[in-house]
């Protein structure tokens, strides 16, 4: 096979990775034409054997799809790596799909062998053609870990998601492991297409009905070529690997509609009894009593990973769909590859599947933001209910199926949460109010608890609740209160006991909430963003010393002229600012007429701009708020640009220099200059980072920072 241009897929990747109702595409697709007159033949223990190798250079794993895919009975076919560490297969004439062919799911490495075994008087009625090689360049289902676990290579990490993503066997999914084994993830070819999940029928018979959204069929409507894991998860909370060899290929489109983004699908084959499938349940009723809801989900085509909301969805209507709307998760997110994943209520009922979003990651925490998801309730309008109930019997609800041995609650079960906390930085205030969620997962009602919490892991205190909670219902209390500090506080929050008696379930038993204070004199400075047509592209930050200070985004899309301000509280000094738009046409003027602007005290316009492309970095300073009846400190760079040094001039005896890249990351930490008098230093940057470099300088009290061109 042809080599692949690797940077050219991961920059297209940067932009459709942020896109939930994209495929996340871990392989490129070549498009070939072999069939049974290419490869060899031999004859081996009375069977007429045949073999090819196809070869991709530096592939994680491959797979291969069949245009055409006939065998008579007594012929098998397998695929295995060529370094023998797995096989698929075999596959026989059952196998072969309504529309003529079979794709096939992944083997790890950069060789595979395709072999089929025949009897030598069949030979004549094998018919073979391959029409697609999958190469896969990202490890979509852990075959670099299992290549590298059985030769010592090292390909790449496993796992493509989030670091705030939560397996599904973590204590956050104790009691959902019968509906995870209804989950799966879709293969097309090359992409992670989606996420879906078996579900029930009246008749409890098993039928393969699968549930996935609209927005992830193909356009022509085939679902044949699709593959489907089951159990892709890990073993424990921590793994990081999980079996990759359940899998079923084909199914059928049985009914779909965009009026709330759901698919309906009968996979080609039941799901084989060692693959422990479950039937999950479902709610038609539309109604809005939903208390909280739970999310199955692949994200980015990784492992099984569960996400938790806490509060309640509610009707809402997206992209031209009627959707449940998730504010925002307590636990985990979705990603791309995340779309049609069941979405759960608090009866472990599917009520929806993933339409769209702006959550993910933000490092190893959730960035707040929203999701939704197409609507089970106007699914049952649009046909869904004929399939759900073939009986007929005109119901709306069901629970799932094989249900014996299911956990869907404790007995004794209190959730905590931060319901509020003060927002941004904390000026001139000494104390701080945190206020936190008690709910009532379990079954029995809720009289009295004890509530543990420390200050940035000082001396343990605690809080006694009493009252009467009863299952799902929820309360908010006030912790006493805190001293604000300098600086980054945390708190951490946890159940000491419930009823008098240890809580059951203790996966959601602590909470932690942060809050920023500065004590000594600040600036109160204001930022202004005014939205364009596409706020979910944008995203900024205001970092100081590397710390992000401030940040906001991303936005809900047409939102045009829509104005966010936010008061900014500053210590003295200097700041970096970048704004980001991730579809690369900044924030003006060709979507909208969106910019920004920071504002000092005075309300004087400090910076101000939206037409750029990626990004928009630049920096700013308090100087002018901190000076008193100083004259301005200022000093000359040169050269500018630069290469191997620079020279300071114009300084004062005793300053102080510290030097950041414009991603506000620490290049040269605040260090005395020492310059017995002098007004100029020379300082080495052929270490330093190539781009732009602030330098700033500091004396008296006093700040000034420029910018230099390192080449």
């Amino acid at each position: 096979m042809p080599g692949i241009d690797l940077q050219a897929l991961q920059a297209g990747d940067l932009v459709t990775d942020a896109v939930k109702s994209a495929p996340w595409r871990f392989g490129e697709e070549f498009e070939v034409a072999f069939d049974l007159s290419d490869g060899s033949w031999s004859n081996e223990h009375g069977l007429s054997v045949w073999r090819m190798v196809i070869e991709a250079p530096n592939a994680l794993a491959m797979s291969v799809r069949f245009q055409e895919f006939d065998l008579p009975e007594g012929a098998l076919l397998y695929i295995w790596n060529r370094d023998r560490i797995e096989f698929i297969g075999g596959f026989d004439h059952n196998n072969a799909k309504a529309w003529g062919g079979l794709a096939t799911g992944l083997v790890a490495g950069q060789s595979l062998v395709i072999e089929l075994h025949s009897p030598s008087e069949l030979v004549d009625a094998c018919s073979l053609v391959v029409d697609q090689v999958v190469h896969a360049y990202r490890d979509i289902a852990g075959k670099a870990a299992i290549e590298a676990e059985a030769t010592g290579m090292q390909r790449g990490p496993f796992g493509n998601s989030g670091d705030c993503n939560i397996n599904v066997n973590c204590p956050e999914g104790a009691t959902w492991q019968c509906e995870k084994r209804s989950v799966a993830l879709i293969i097309q070819g090359g992409s992670a297409v989606c996420t879906g999940a078996l579900v029930n029928n009246t008749a409890q018979d098993g039928t393969p009905l699968f549930l996935t959204a609209n927005h992830c069929l193909p356009n022509n409507g085939n679902v044949g070529n699709w593959t489907f894991y089951f159990n892709h998860e890990t073993a424990g909370c921590s793994g990081n690997d999980g079996p990759t060899n359940q899998t079923l290929s084909g199914s059928e489109l049985l009914v779909n509609s965009g009026s709330s983004d759901f698919g309906l699908l009968l996979l080609d084959e039941t799901p084989p009894e060692n693959f422990n499938v479950f039937y999950s349940g479902w709610d038609g009723t539309d109604d809005e009593t939903v208390q909280n809801a739970t999310g199955l989900h692949h994200p980015s085509g990784d492992l099984k990973k569960i996400c938790l909301e806490e509060d309640e969805p509610y009707h809402q209507n997206a992209a031209g769909a009627a959707v449940w709307w998730i504010s925002q998760w307590e636990a985990g997110v979705t990603e791309p590859g995340s779309s049609g994943s069941p979405l759960y209520d608090q009866n472990h009922r599917i009520i929806g599947q993933l339409y769209g979003g702006s959550a993910a990651c933000n490092g190893n925490v959730n960035n707040g933001q929203i999701d939704y998801y197409g609507r089970m309730g106007v699914s049952f309008n649009n046909g869904i209910d004929e399939y759900l109930d073939p009986l007929g019997l005109g119901i709306e609800v069901l629970d799932g199926f094989p249900n014996e041995g299911c956990v869907t609650s404790f007995p004794l079960d209190m959730g905590i949460g931060v319901a509020s906390v003060p927002e941004g930085v904390l000026c001139g205030e000494e104390e701080v109010v945190v206020d936190i969620t008690l709910s009532n997962f379990g079954e029995i009602t809720l009289t009295s608890a004890v509530i543990g919490f420390t200050l940035n892991g000082g001396e343990p205190q605690n809080f006694n609740w009493t009252g009467s909670l009863s299952q799902y219902q929820n309360e908010v209390v006030s912790l006493p209160a805190f001293p604000s500090g300098d600086g980054t506080s945390e708190v951490e929050i946890y159940v000491q006991s419930i009823n008098g008696e240890a809580d059951e379930n203790d996966f959601n038993n602590t909470a932690i909430a942060e809050f920023t204070a500065f004590s000594g004199e600040t600036f109160d400075f204001s930022f202004e963003l005014i939205l364009d047509d596409y706020g979910s592209e944008t995203t900024w930050e205001i970092r100081r010393f590397g710390t992000v200070v401030y940040s906001g985004g991303p936005y809900s899309d047409n939102q045009n002229g829509q104005v966010i301000d936010v008061p900014l509280c500053l210590e003295s000094g200097c700041y970096i600012f970048e704004i980001e738009d991730s579809y690369g046409d900044g924030i003006c003027c060709s979507n909208g007429n969106g910019s920004y602007t920071i504002f000092d005290p005075e309300g004087d316009v400090i910076l101000t701009g939206g037409d750029f492309e990626d990004n928009d970095v630049t920096q700013f300073c308090t100087r002018a708020m901190d000076i008193g009846n100083h004259a301005l400190l200022n000093f000359n760079i040169s050269p500018n640009p630069s290469a191997g040094s620079i020279q300071l001039s114009g300084l004062p005896a005793g300053a102080t220099c510290c030097a950041m890249d414009m991603m506000g990351r620490t290049i040269l930490v605040p260090t005395s200059l020492n310059n017995n008098g002098s007004s100029s230093v020379r300082l080495n940057t052929e270490t330093w980072p190539r781009g732009w470099v602030v330098i700033q300088i500091s004396f008296d009290g006093r700040t000034c920072a420029k910018r230099v061109l390192l080449r």
